[in-house]
Formats: C-alpha cells, structure tokens, sequence
C-alpha cells in the first residue's frame, strides 16, 4: 500500500478529519428535534433542502461526514480528492454563515455571538483549499520538468 499523502499534510488532515468524523458521529444519533434544528437552518440558507425529511438529511449528513472524515484520515487518499471534498462541504458551512440572518454583524464579516460556531469553520476551507492548490501546483510543475527533460538535446 502506497501513502500518497506527504508527512507535512497529515497535522492538518488529521486535525479536520477528527473534527468532522465526529461530528458525523454525534449526528448519527441525532432526535427528531436536533434533526428539526439542523435542517431547519440548512434549508433556510439552501432552500432546495426544504423537501428533504428533517432526520433523512440528517442521516445523509452524517454519513458525508463519517465518510469526509474518515477519507482525510487515511493516506491513501489522495490530497487532492480529499482536499477537494473538504473545500466542497467548507464551502458549503462557509455559505450557511454568510447567508444565514444574525450570525455576521450588519454590513460586516464579523461574526455574531451566534455565529462564531460556523464563522469558525472557515479554518476548514482553508486546509481544503490548501490541499487542493498544492496538488495542482506539484502536478504542473513536475508537467514542466518533464517537459524540459524532453526536450532538451541528447548528447
């Protein structure tokens, strides 16, 4: 088995994938209230979510989570597929905070006492994002090498 994650991307993985794998887990034994809850803010800030049953989205949550989690925990994954999943579902907690009313100050980023919770969450866009950026800048620029080594004259 080869570990296609390098050594200084598994403090970060590790760190998000831990958060998120337990938070799939908790939400795994959500109630009808806890599943009320969380769907009533998501479909608020994403209305096409508003057909889903409240502990069937639920259900469907935490097992994206479960599996995010676990996909950032185990290497064999590669950096840019989990990095580019975990830039999808922080791109998506990042929108609940900035669409969702009172969890951002009027006219502001700045979160409210109430969004600090989520504001917070942006720390995981950024490692999805990093993640991402770093694959795509390593590919291309091995492109390059490999470009100039074939190009250059045999002696």
């Amino acid at each position: 088995m080869r570990f296609l994650t390098r050594p200084h991307q598994l403090p970060p993985r590790v760190a998000a994938g831990l958060i998120i794998l337990n938070s799939g887990l908790t939400k795994r034994s959500a109630g009808e209230e806890a599943a009320q809850g969380l769907h009533g803010m998501a479909a608020g800030t994403y209305p096409f979510l508003k057909d889903v049953d409240p502990v069937r989205f639920v259900r469907l949550l935490s097992a994206a989570e479960i599996t995010l989690g676990t996909a950032l925990l185990v290497p064999v994954v590669p950096p840019l597929l989990a990095g580019a999943a975990l830039t999808a579902f922080a791109g998506g907690l990042v929108g609940l905070y900035l669409r969702t009313p009172g969890l951002r100050e009027e006219g502001s980023l700045r979160p409210t006492q109430q969004g600090v919770a989520i504001a917070k969450d942006v720390w995981l866009l950024g490692i999805g994002a990093g993640l991402v950026v770093e694959e795509v800048v390593r590919d291309r620029s091995r492109t390059v090498v490999v470009t100039r080594r074939r190009s250059s004259p045999r002696l």
